[in-house]
């Protein structure tokens, strides 16, 4: 994936204590992908943050894809459970 957005995300522990943020606002990232999530559309977004750019909308989702394509996953063994028997 080209990284074309991510320069507008910031990290500063003394803006929203070091939460993600887009660049000169206290905007997080969380705040955006929360509204998104909960079915408001990028329009609405804009509508009700009007300094924010669609492109700073998309990097916010950019930022949230390349943290969770860090993530690793790590397989559990199975377990087998076996009954105690009632002798």
């Amino acid at each position: 994936m080209r990284k074309k957005h991510l320069n507008r995300i910031t990290l500063d522990p003394t803006v929203m204590v070091g939460k993600p943020v887009i660049r000169g606002t206290r905007i997080t990232v969380e705040l955006i992908l929360g509204q998104l999530a909960a079915g408001i559309t990028v329009e609405e977004v804009l509508k009700n943050y009007p300094h924010l750019t669609r492109e700073d909308v998309y990097a916010a989702i950019e930022y949230a894809t390349e943290r969770v394509a860090e993530e690793r996953v790590y397989s559990l063994a199975k377990r087998t459970h076996v009954k105690a028997s009632s002798r």
